[in-house]
Parts: C-alpha cells; structure tokens; sequence
C-alpha cells in the first residue's frame, strides 16, 4: 500500500503552495465539470519512481478557544494516518505559540516528522532558520514552494525510508469499498453482504472507527470489501477539519478498483453525498450509487423520482448505476454484486481503434467541429491509452480548439456506442506534431 504524508501547521505558512508544488499541480479529471467542490487535500504524488499520498490538513491554529477540540482532531488523525508527517512554519515569522502546540502532539507520536521551513526566499528568513531546531525534531528543511528552493532535498528527505518496491495489496481480487457520511448503513451492508455480523453495527453515529478489509466469495470468485469510518459531523465543526474527516474513505477510494456511494433514504442527499462522491470520481474510480433504508420507504413507486432526484443532483456522474436496497431486510441486494462486476468489466474494458476511430469519425460528420477565430479542430486518429479508467488519446491539429462543450458530445458518442455504464472515461488531446 502507498505510504501517506501529511502537511501540518498554522494557517499561512503556505501549505496549499507547497501541496500543489509537490503534486506538481495535478489537475482533476473533474475540472470542467460544474457544481461540485474543488479542493485538492489529497493527491498522489510520484517522485524518483516512489509513490505516496499527499494530504494538506488546513490551518491549526490555537487563538480560537472552540478550536482547541479540533486541532487535537486533526493532529490525532494526522499522526495516526501518516507515515511521515511534514511540519510546515513560516521562516519568516519565526517560532509562535501555534507551532509549539502543534510540535508537542507530534512529538509524542512514533512518526517521522520533517520540519519544513517555508518562505526562505529572503536574508531575513535565513536567519531565522536555525531557530525551529528548538522544536525538538533532527530533520529540519528549508523551502520556498513559491521559488522552488529546496523542494528536491524535501522530497528525499520525505522518501528515504520508503521500500523501492511495494506491490500491490489483493493484486488478483477485485476491491471495492463502501463510502457515505455516518449512520447511512454502510456496516449494516457490509454485514448483509457477507452474510453475518462482521462489524459492530449501531444507530450512534461515526460508530465504525477504521477502515476493514474483508475477503469474501461470490460466486466461487474472491473479493475485497474494504468498509470506511463515516463523515462526522460534531459541533461547530470548521470546513477544512470537515474534509480531513474525509482522509480514510479517500484512502479506501484510493485502493479500491469500484466505490459504491451509500445514501440513506430516509435523509434524502446531501452536499456531503456528493463530495464524497466526487473524490471517487478524481481518483478516477467506477462507481454504483447505492440507496439504503428503501425498506423505511411506504411508498415504493417513489423510485422513479428518487432516481430523477439523484440524476439532478448527480449530474458530475450520470453514467453510475442506482441501486435500491435494504441492508437490513436483505431485499433487492442480490442487484448489487451484478452492477459492482459491470463496473468493473467496464473500467477496464478495451475497444478495437478501428472500431473506435469509425465511431469519432460519424461523431465528427454528424457535428462539425465549431472554428475559433478561422481555425477548426481536425482530429486525425484517436485509440485507447489506458484502462482503470478508460483513457483515450485524440491526435489532433490544435488541442486549444477542443472547447469543453465538444469534449463532452465526443465522450457522449463513445459512451453511446460502447458500455462504460458505471466507469468515467477520460479524453486527452494531443497535437499532432508532439
């Protein structure tokens, strides 16, 4: 499994610089999509063939007294999912009440801690540097994410206890996991899928702590059913501790091939169900959207609206399969395995370039690329560069004349001649001469 690394520190001391720095701004395939949240707290990054996962957890910062509970929150999570953590303070500052704070969690902890010193762009900084030694930790680092100084030496500092090689967890079975805020059922359905009570389920909310991988079979085949902590929700709870809550189901997501996306029935869908939702779909992921509590549910004609409800709601992702169930009745979850394993087939699923390159080619006759200041896209060859999720690469004479709108009548013509119902695909262009 990929190790995880956490940004920590005060507000600006410039981790969102230095988040997007080490992710080399990695953009999501979900970028012209419009109506869900674009915050980028977790990310892969890659660096000298080493594979690890980013996380930014927002500002700690102790001068708010209602903030006290979830700085401890945040820095308990941070030092119980992360493998190496990264300290950032701000060269410029100096040494606050805030970092000291934040330097006694940490140093409790049995993690690696890297002391990033940021903003050493200037002589004033550099004076201050040798000052953050008195954290009490020996790997200390100066950086400017603004300039790119001293990124390099950070990243080997952050790598240097990290195997060369980790294959891949469960490499033969196909993995998925459940995902949804708290109290949607998701342990009550993993329980009913496998048939027997393998998790303490309860009406408390955030009841499941950690993440549980289970191996179970289905029709004589093995799988993995990975189950995650829900998204809690406890007071005055600020955004950005809100989205680190979300730091196990985007690891779950991470290491799983299909996502389904529990939601209750009983409480409708909410902005959380949708950025939850929307992590599956920048972790490029196939994805089954399930409804739980249908049993709760007098009037089942209601499916049909509940349905067009999701779709208005969902519409970053239409090509999901909806299910109805009730994982404490066990009615209707014999659909649920069928539509995981269309997904999936789907995700990896590969079509023919002669096949495909006919398809673009009627898309293309049938409407005309629009021109943009006398000039046309002229596609001269597309094929299928990758799978998990589909990739397809379009050779083109100018990619800055792909306008969105085109993007999506293309992906609508693939999507209407091959099945990739439950998977994204992903359209890049490239330039012929490239």
């Amino acid at each position: 499994m990929k190790k995880t690394v956490s940004l920590i520190g005060k507000p600006n001391v410039g981790k969102s610089t230095l988040f997007n720095r080490l992710v080399k701004k990695n953009i999501s395939i979900t970028e012209d999509t419009p109506g869900i949240t674009r915050d980028r707290i977790y990310a892969e990054c890659e660096y000298n063939n080493y594979k690890f996962n980013l996380i930014d957890t927002g500002g700690i910062d102790i001068t708010n007294k209602e903030f006290n509970e979830v700085i401890k929150i945040q820095a308990l999570i941070a030092i119980d999912e992360s493998d190496v953590i990264i300290f950032v303070v701000d060269a410029k500052d100096g040494i606050n009440t805030n970092d000291k704070v934040v330097a006694d969690m940490l140093r409790k902890s049995n993690k690696k801690v890297i002391v990033c010193v940021n903003k050493m762009e200037s002589k004033a900084a550099e004076e201050n540097f040798y000052d953050f030694y008195e954290l009490g930790f020996e790997n200390v680092k100066g950086v400017s994410a603004e300039h790119n100084i001293g990124i390099s030496e950070l990243l080997d500092e952050v790598v240097s206890d990290f195997e060369e090689s980790n294959e891949e967890e469960y490499k033969d079975k196909l993995k998925f996991c459940l995902i949804g805020r708290p109290n949607v059922g998701k342990s009550s359905l993993l329980n009913a899928i496998l048939n027997e009570d393998r998790a303490i389920v309860s009406d408390i909310e955030g009841t499941t702590r950690d993440s549980i991988d289970t191996i179970f079979k289905y029709d004589n085949q093995e799988y993995v059913l990975i189950d995650t902590a829900g998204i809690k929700k406890k007071g005055k709870i600020y955004d950005s501790v809100e989205k680190f809550s979300l730091i196990r189901s985007m690891r779950a997501i991470d290491r799983s091939d299909v996502c389904l996306l529990i939601l209750d029935a009983q409480t409708g869908i909410r902005e959380q169900d949708k950025h939850i939702a929307s992590y599956a779909l920048d972790a490029g992921k196939a994805i089954v959207i399930v409804v739980n509590k249908w049993d709760t549910i007098e009037d089942k004609d209601k499916i049909k609206k509940y349905t067009e409800e999701i779709r208005n709601e969902f519409k970053f992702i239409p090509y999901a399969d909806i299910i109805f169930l009730s994982a404490l009745t066990k009615k209707r979850i014999h659909l649920l395995m069928p539509s995981v394993l269309n997904a999936y087939n789907n995700s990896i699923k590969e079509v023919k370039t002669s096949t495909l390159n006919n398809v673009i080619v009627d898309a293309v006759m049938e409407n005309i690329p629009p021109s943009y200041k006398g000039k046309r896209l002229k596609i001269y060859f597309v094929s299928q560069t990758g799978v998990k999720p589909p990739k397809f690469t379009f050779n083109v004479n100018n990619k800055n004349l792909i306008h969105f709108s085109y993007k999506r009548y293309l992906e609508n013509k693939i999507r209407e001649n091959f099945d990739f119902k439950g998977t994204p695909i992903i359209l890049q262009f490239k330039n012929k001469s490239e």
